[in-house]
């Protein structure tokens, strides 16, 4: 049986990408200067980017999982952290290996694009999943207040890295198993993760248009929680920056063209996985205080989670912090104490 259109386009495209790889991982000091500027335009800010997003992922990573107090959106965060941060140590890895390595082999290549892919996708699950749990919690206080599981957030976290690991394990499985055939199987799985994509940006996009509606709805009797403000602000960055990647990713896919450089869509992803824990910090900041806070009273204060306000859900919940406050600071807080 011959081999598919769709499977040569395929092998076209990932030995074109091997050859780019290779191409453009020349000896740097036999490069003239602007040559070199030339051939990584995108990749020299994305390598800086990366590292300043490594830094805040780790930072938060840290906070939420040795200096806190766990709540369900806490584990969301801390686990979308490790994507991002993988996400940004795969690219910051992947890209200096084009640069000063010799990035020949097919499965070299393919692997790093399966950690790069894996991270991603384990990102956008972890979004959809933030965004409907917080729709969730405003269309239908009471019950999520009342009738949530209670390790909902650990079991939801540890089925989509499963499922994402497993996948992109088969994958590289199959390459060792049956090279012969590799390429129709891939075809056969990227249907199934664009599938994957297409339904988690649906999810994602219809959860975040309600909470947009009901903010815009609650706003103009109280402000909004930080907490959803969070949440739109994480899901407008990764629409802006986030969603080119993979909606690029599939267009060369079908049609072997791109509406815009492959490098400049990666970048933006580099930008969306390290503007998470700027966003954190940022609304977690009273800037009316004096002096600094803790950056982990500052983190928590923005991951604050839910009280039901008002009566039948008709008012947006209200935050209430998980911070260990000293029992001084405590006592003061009880006295109405600034």
């Amino acid at each position: 049986m011959a081999e598919s259109p769709a499977a040569e386009q395929l092998e076209s495209v990932l030995n074109t990408t091997v050859e780019r790889s290779t191409n453009s991982s020349l000896d740097p000091p036999t490069e003239a200067p602007g040559e070199f500027v030339s051939l990584h335009w995108a990749e020299i800010p994305s390598l800086v980017i990366a590292l300043v997003g490594l830094v805040g992922n780790s930072i938060v990573l840290w906070l939420l999982g040795f200096r806190t107090q766990r709540s369900p959106f806490s584990v969301y965060i801390l686990n979308l952290a490790a994507a991002d941060a993988l996400l940004l140590g795969s690219y910051f890895g992947y890209v200096m290996w084009e640069i000063v390595g010799d990035l020949k082999s097919l499965f070299q290549s393919l692997l790093e694009d399966c950690l790069l892919n894996m991270s991603y996708c384990v990102g956008l699950s972890l979004l959809a999943s933030i965004s409907t749990e917080r729709c969730l919690s405003v269309l239908f206080p009471l019950w999520y207040r009342c009738h949530r599981p209670k390790h909902t957030s650990a079991a939801v976290c540890a089925i989509l890295w499963a499922l994402t690991g497993l996948f992109w394990g088969v994958l590289v499985a199959l390459y060792f198993l049956n090279k012969k055939h590799f390429f129709r199987y891939y075809i056969l799985l990227y249907f199934i993760q664009f599938g994957w994509f297409s339904l988690l940006t649906c999810v994602l996009g219809l959860s975040s248009l309600t909470l947009v509606l009901r903010v815009q709805c609650s706003s103009q009797r109280r402000r909004p929680p930080r907490l959803y403000l969070l949440v739109l602000l994480t899901v407008l960055v990764f629409l802006l920056c986030g969603l080119p990647l993979g909606v690029i990713y599939a267009i060369n896919f079908f049609s072997g063209s791109s509406l815009m450089p492959y490098e400049l869509c990666r970048l933006l992803a580099c930008v969306n996985s390290s503007a998470n824990p700027f966003i954190y910090f940022f609304l977690g900041s009273q800037w009316r205080r004096r002096g600094r806070e803790p950056l982990r009273v500052v983190l928590q204060r923005a991951l604050g989670e839910e009280k039901v306000g008002g009566e039948g859900g008709g008012a947006l919940p209200t935050p209430t912090l998980w911070i260990n406050y000293s029992e001084d600071e405590n006592k003061m807080l009880r006295l109405g104490s600034p």
